[in-house]
């Protein structure tokens, strides 16, 4: 898939999608064109019926050390240019954490600033060893985005939250798993195979089960539904179930010994 922009590149095989943050050469740091281009990447592949699952992932070893530095004096020349800047940022983000299908945020190296925020608004994150995360506006004199910082706040809890904005240190895959900003760490030998074999699985099951398990446990705080909505999707996902043939030959495939062959396909 063309991406339409450098630095993002798009491989799928299989049910699964990589999008790839192609920048090691610079630490995988994110352009304004980069941001920009991001939603409708993400719209594309939401949209592409042979995508189950969208694994995010850097480049040569290294996630995305944030935003491209060297662009930052420009988009803050002014406070309309910051503001477009972070309507950015914004967009992107809200766009992979909205986006339909299960999304995992795979880093090695760093993954700091930008690239923290993006592999948060994923719904797994998995590392190896190499990794390194970090939400770093406090050393630049930025205000970190009230959506990133929701959505931080609601995946590591709030002390851990202040802990990352307050000292802009960086924290190894080991504490990351500790306080559940990452679901695994991997050794790097073996972290690829890992990943994709999890993303696999994924892939084989019901994307209907799937789907509605992703609407009906969002706690993300900036995309979270009213009660009122959140009822509806309820009795919306129960109907769909009802009426559609996974569970046919989910039960079908369980009682015959063999794998499944799901088709829903919303």
């Amino acid at each position: 898939m063309d991406t339409g922009v450098d630095g993002l590149v798009v491989e799928v095989e299989g049910g699964v999608a990589t999008l790839r943050i192609d920048r090691p050469q610079a630490r995988g740091a994110l352009t304004a064109a980069m941001w920009g281009a991001l939603p409708g990447i993400l719209a594309a592949l939401e949209a592409d019926r042979a995508v189950s699952v969208l694994v995010l992932t850097g480049s040569g070893g290294v996630f995305s050390a944030g935003a491209d530095i060297r662009e930052l004096r420009g988009h803050y020349a002014t406070a309309e240019a910051a503001d477009a800047y972070h309507a950015l940022n914004s967009a992107a983000e809200r766009a992979l954490a909205t986006f339909g299908k299960p999304t995992i945020a795979y880093v090695q190296g760093p993954c700091v600033g930008g690239g923290c925020q993006l592999a948060a608004a994923c719904d797994l994150r998995f590392a190896d060893t190499t990794a390194r995360f970090g939400v770093t506006p406090a050393k630049l004199g930025i205000v970190y985005d009230a959506g990133s910082t929701a959505r931080l706040a609601a995946l590591v809890g709030v002390s851990t939250a202040k802990y990352l904005l307050f000292s802009a240190e960086l924290i190894d895959a080991a504490h990351a798993l500790r306080v559940g900003l990452v679901d695994d760490v991997f050794d790097p030998t073996e972290a690829d195979a890992r990943v994709y074999a999890f993303a696999d699985t994924i892939a084989s099951r019901s994307q209907l089960t799937i789907r509605a398990a992703k609407d009906l446990l969002i706690t993300d705080p900036s995309i979270t539904p009213e009660p009122a909505r959140l009822a509806t999707w309820r009795a919306e996902w129960e109907t769909e179930s009802r009426t559609s043939a996974d569970v046919r030959e989910g039960l079908a495939a369980f009682t015959e010994r063999r794998a499944p062959r799901f088709a829903w396909h919303r």
